[in-house]
């Protein structure tokens, strides 16, 4: 599977979708997007459900997302979180700090 990120804008959200593996060699892309995101709007959801792996550079980067979004009182949701990546926030017990739902609509409705 290839790596890919792409950014898309559904009504005050800004969608962030990621496929692939999500490890040190382009969590750095990742982590740009997701601030680029929260720069656009107060409002961001990051799609997972086609990424496949995700190492703590990759975590990492959904983590430095949570935290600025918090510190600007903005909303930071994880939506349609693959397998993979729920055994992983699973294990580091992040699944408990971040917002995670199936879907944007879900999401929207909080």
């Amino acid at each position: 599977m290839n790596n890919a990120v792409s950014r898309e804008t559904h009504d005050e959200y800004v969608l962030v979708r990621l496929s692939g593996e999500v490890d040190l060699s382009w969590s750095q892309q990742v982590r740009q997007e997701v601030l680029a995101a929260l720069e656009q709007s107060n409002a961001v959801a990051v799609e997972l459900s086609e990424v496949s792996y995700i190492d703590s550079s990759g975590i990492a980067a959904l983590v430095e997302g949570f935290q600025n979004a918090r510190g600007k009182s903005q909303q930071f949701v994880l939506i349609a979180v693959s397998t993979a990546v729920r055994a992983v926030l699973e294990l580091a017990r992040l699944d408990r700090v971040f917002l995670l739902f199936p879907d944007l609509e879900t999401a929207r409705r909080g």
